[in-house]
């Protein structure tokens, strides 16, 4: 699931969980060069994805309380 259409419709859950597994991968060694490149990429995008997410809930948790405090 590498394609970056299908990684904006991982939920923050989907791509928390498919990040631990290739941090688990990278922490386990045994993988050549270029396959830990690759997962190091994927890691990337995977923590931009959570980011989005988490950014998004903030926004959301301040604007709630904008709109209590007014």
């Amino acid at each position: 699931m590498t394609d970056v259409k299908n990684d904006q419709r991982l939920s923050y859950e989907q791509a928390r969980a498919e990040l631990a597994q290739v941090v688990e991968k990278l922490e386990a060694g045994g993988t050549s060069l270029e396959e830990s490149l690759a997962l190091w990429e994927r890691g990337e995008k995977l923590a931009e994805v959570c980011q989005r997410w988490l950014d998004g809930a903030r926004a959301r948790i301040d604007a709630a309380r904008q709109s209590a405090d007014s």
